[in-house]
């Protein structure tokens, strides 16, 4: 996935908005839940972007005005731990339980751009915090690379940080614009992008861990 090519809302859509409402699905039937989510993540698998383009068609279907970028990044923040079990890793070793840490926490951070933006002294101290929460995530991923068995796997992890810091460097400039232009959007797509980032993060550390 490149800047100029789909959004990275399309790959949080399943993991971000579906996934949690699958969740309160189980309390009440575990077996349809299941179902379900064993045919959407085959169908998500088979064809990216598929639960993407189903709930921007009941969007329109239903005529409604939302800002994917800005929703998805809202709800972001609100994922518990049993929402995002592909993205959490389960090694209790420290360094690994600290990069489940630093990962959350800068998705968390993230999410409360939406409220923030407009707030010029706010907005102004969310950066600084993720910028804090960026670095912190990459002493936790030179961590965790210690672990890494063979040098394939250590090439693959240096790879996703490698992509990491790219992207973040993409959200620095696109801020410098933000306050150029003021184009709020940009800020959500690039600020989703490092989301999409870390996930990736975990799940290569995951395939080569567990």
């Amino acid at each position: 996935m490149t800047m100029g090519d789909e959004t990275p809302v399309t790959t949080l859509i399943l993991p971000v908005l579906i996934r949690p409402i699958l969740s309160q699905l189980e309390r009440r039937d575990v077996s349809a839940s299941q179902t379900l989510r064993a045919a959407l993540s085959k169908a998500e698998s088979s064809f990216p972007g598929l639960t993407y383009d189903l709930v921007v068609g009941i969007l329109r279907r239903g005529e409604l005005n939302v800002n994917m970028n800005e929703s998805i990044l809202r709800l972001q923040g609100a994922l518990n731990d049993s929402d995002v079990v592909e993205y959490r890793l389960n090694r209790s070793e420290d360094a690994f339980q600290e990069l489940n840490k630093k990962s959350a926490t800068l998705k968390k951070i993230l999410s409360r751009i939406p409220d923030e933006i407009t707030d010029r002294k706010t907005f102004l101290e969310i950066i600084k915090e993720i910028a804090s929460a960026i670095k912190k995530l990459l002493d936790a991923v030179n961590e965790v690379n210690g672990f890494i068995p063979g040098p394939t796997g250590k090439q693959a992890l240096d790879q996703r940080k490698r992509e990491f810091v790219k992207y973040s460097k993409r959200f620095s400039n696109t801020l410098k614009e933000y306050f150029k232009e003021g184009h709020a959007n940009s800020v959500f797509v690039s600020a989703l992008y490092l989301i999409h980032q870390t996930n990736m993060i975990i799940s290569t550390v995951k395939s080569k861990c567990e």
